[in-house]
Parts: C-alpha cells; sequence; structure tokens
C-alpha cells in the first residue's frame, strides 16, 4: 500500500487538475458540449488505465516477493533444514517467515537428536550383542541335545543379524549429512579403490559359485570422497547381489569417466517394477521378499550417495540380465557438499 500511495495521488491531482481546467478556465462559447463530453470521457479512460497499470505493477511487485518466499520454502532440504531469509521481504511477511524459521530450527533439533539417539544406541547394544554371539558359538562348540543345538543356534542367527543392523545403524549415521562427511574427503582413483575393495570380495562369490567380473579404464578416474563409506557402500551393494538378487554366475563391477560412475551388475532375479522406486527407503521390503534383512542395505547406498553429491539409477529386468545399480559422482572439486534428491533418470 505504501508503494502504491504515491502513483496513485498523482492520478487523482491530475483528473482533478483535468477537471478544474475544463470547468474553470475554458468558456461555453468557445467549446461545444460535444467537445467537452468526449474530452472528459477521453481524460476519464486515460486515468482509468494507468490507475489499472498501477494497481497491476503494485500487485505483481508485492506477489513476488511471495513468489520468491514459496519458492525458497520449496527447495528446503529435507536432510538440512535452513533459515528463510526474510530481510527484503515486506514487513507483513516477515512474522510469518520469523515463526517459520523456529518451527525449523525445532525439527531440526528433533531430527538430530533422534539421529544421535539411533548412534548411541547401536554403538551401546553392540558388546553386549557381541558377547551374545560369542557365549552361543561356545555353545555350539561342544555336544549339545539336538534340540538344545537348534534353539543355540537360533539364537546365534539373530544375534548376528541384531550386530549386522547396528553396524547399519551406525553408517547411517556416519553417512549423514549433519555429521560432515565431506570433512573425511579425500581425492582418490576410482578405478584403484574398485580393483582394491573389489578383490576383497572374490571369496564369498567363489564361495557361491559366482564370478566377480571388473571393467575400467586404464586411465585413472578421480573422484573427491571417503574410502571407507566408499567401502560400505560396495559392501552393501555386493551383499545385495549375492543374498537378496541371487546373482547366478557373474558379478560384474563398472568403471567409466565421464561422468565418473561406479556400477554393479548382477545377473539374479531382478526387482519388481512396484518396488524399484522404494527399494531405496529405509526398512522397505518387497511383498514378495524373501529374504530376512532389515531392509536398510539400499538405504544405506542412498545415503552415502547423497553425502557425495552423487546421483544414483538402478535398472532391472527386462532391461538387463538382472539388476544394474549405478552411482555418478560429481568431479574432484566440483559439488562435493551438494545433495542430490532426485535420481539419475532411468535409462
Amino acid at each position: 500500500m505504501l508503494r502504491l500511495f504515491p502513483p496513485i495521488a498523482l492520478l487523482v491531482l491530475l483528473d482533478l487538475g483535468v477537471t478544474w481546467v475544463l470547468t474553470s478556465r475554458m468558456h461555453l462559447e468557445e467549446w461545444l458540449l460535444r467537445d467537452i463530453f468526449w474530452t472528459m470521457l477521453l481524460s476519464q479512460l486515460l486515468w482509468v488505465a494507468l490507475f489499472g497499470w498501477v494497481l497491476i505493477a503494485g500487485l505483481r511487485s508485492g506477489l513476488e516477493q511471495v513468489q520468491r518466499l514459496g519458492e525458497d520454502i520449496a527447495a528446503q532440504d529435507a536432510e538440512e533444514l535452513q533459515p528463510l531469509q526474510g530481510e527484503d521481504l515486506p514487513a507483513e511477511l516477515r512474522p510469518l517467515v520469523g515463526h517459520f524459521n523456529q518451527l525449523l530450527l525445532r525439527l531440526d533439533h528433533s531430527v538430530l537428536a533422534q539421529k544421535r539417539f539411533i548412534a548411541h544406541a547401536a554403538h551401546q547394544l553392540r558388546t553386549p550383542l557381541s558377547a551374545l554371539r560369542l557365549e552361543s558359538e561356545l555353545m555350539l562348540a561342544k555336544a549339545l541335545p539336538p534340540d538344545l543345538r537348534e534353539q543355540v543356534e537360533r539364537v546365534n542367527l539373530s544375534t548376528e543379524r541384531m550386530i549386522r543392523l547396528g553396524q547399519q545403524l551406525l553408517v547411517l549415521a556416519r553417512a549423514d549429512s549433519a555429521a560432515s562427511p565431506k570433512d573425511r574427503f579425500v581425492r582418490l582413483d576410482l578405478c584403484e579403490w574398485a580393483r582394491t575393495s573389489g578383490a576383497e570380495w572374490f571369496s564369498a562369490t567363489k564361495a557361491q559359485q559366482v564370478e566377480l567380473e571388473l571393467t575400467a579404464p586404464d586411465q585413472p578416474v578421480w573422484i573427491d570422497a571417503d574410502p571407507l563409506l566408499l567401502d560400505e557402500l560396495l559392501g552393501n551393494l555386493m551383499d545385495n547381489a549375492l543374498r537378496y538378487a541371487q546373482a547366478k554366475k557373474t558379478i560384474c563391477l563398472r568403471v567409466t569417466a565421464n561422468p565418473p560412475t561406479f556400477c554393479l551388475e548382477d545377473d539374479g532375479i531382478g526387482i519388481a517394477s512396484q518396488d524399484a522406486e522404494q527399494v531405496f527407503e529405509a526398512f522397505y521390503r518387497g511383498a514378495d521378499s524373501q529374504s530376512d534383512g532389515s531392509g536398510l542395505g539400499l538405504a544405506i547406498v542412498r545415503e552415502i550417495a547423497l553425502a557425495h553429491g552423487a546421483g544414483w539409477n538402478l535398472v532391472t529386468r527386462p532391461q538387463v540380465a538382472g539388476t544394474r545399480i549405478s552411482i555418478v559422482f560429481p568431479g574432484p572439486r566440483m559439488g562435493t557438499g551438494l545433495r542430490r534428491r532426485v535420481p539419475v533418470p532411468r535409462t
């Protein structure tokens, strides 16, 4: 309203001036009534047009601020909430922005407290669970009645699952943006990392009679990354391919240079189309899943990719023989702090 008042006041003064000139300075003997009518009509039409233009321009200017505020809210990252900037907004919107920032602050504190609790709980549970696993293994090493051995084996298996779940929760906490994983980034060759870390899985794939292949260029493919998180990413992809995707003959690890991409492809049972969009969500398991997993493997892959500013892509049957998961990294010194919420478009 303050911005609209000066031009509207000017238009009113112009209108009054024109009316005064027509009524006080013009003589009827010099002007016909028809001329006076058309003069007043044209001046009024011009006044209405100018008033409409001023009104529309003022409203558009005010609504641009509201639109920009809406874009800032839409651009908020659910994993890393940032306060809105309200210094340039109209005075009517600043209290709204202030209350919204307070809400974001409380929400951010709540999310961080929840993640800290998960990390601490997983860490504290690891010690007693390891002791329970050791006790069950010692009991299984002795001669036990068949019914008691079966019960101890079930305890040992459940303990292994809980330890694995605790380890996965710790990885999720480590990969979270609030933990600043990029502070631990180093410059590494993606090809050399794939060769070294992939070689550690030869015995596991050989035990299941699956051939592990690696395809990588001879030249280095440099990225900025946390090697420990990358090892966890590879471990979850390999575990998923061997245990859940049930690779039959081969698992292929592939590195490409432009853009830096790491890909794992298996020839297993694939993923149902209705599950392909949700398998990266934490604790999600397909309706026809026969595995005893926790549903955190691919969620960890997603979080590690996000922590590196990378995108991810999943392709399954019938486009490929089984399942292919690709992680597309930004180049070194290019957006290691980015958080790409949208996966790489499917091909």
